[in-house]
């Protein structure tokens, strides 16, 4: 099996975050690791409100889907991590303003996250013919 390295078009290659990709393509999906509050072109975590982060969050996954020709639409799995889950329903009203038709499947969960951050959000996309 091949697969393809997807970067954030606006990640500074010195912005080191981790062990992983932004995304890799393999058998026609897109794997997108978990995203958050990062301004890709500063280098830096943006903390906020909940929605405030989640915008900032769907707009860096929104952009690493484009850069493959792919929309958020296309998105058919999302796995959330909230550090409060009692901010589900403010991070869920944001959330749902980006998918139109049918949601993706989801799985949300409270988790413990890195930088003080509110929520990581990652994803599985079937990418178009």
């Amino acid at each position: 099996m091949s697969k393809t390295k997807v970067i954030h078009p606006d990640r500074d290659p010195a912005f080191a975050t981790g062990a992983y990709s932004d995304g890799v393509v393999a058998g026609g999906f897109l794997f997108v690791s978990g995203q958050a509050a990062v301004d890709f072109k500063t280098s830096q975590f943006v903390r906020g409100t909940i929605e405030e982060e989640t915008h900032r969050t769907l707009q860096n996954i929104k952009t690493i889907l484009e850069s493959v020709g792919a929309t958020m639409d296309d998105v058919v799995k999302c796995t959330v991590h909230l550090a409060d889950i009692a901010e589900f329903d403010r991070y869920n009203a944001v959330y749902a303003s980006y998918f139109s038709g049918i949601k993706p499947a989801r799985t949300t969960v409270q988790s413990v996250l890195a930088e003080e951050l509110k929520v990581e959000i990652d994803c599985i996309v079937k990418l178009p013919a």
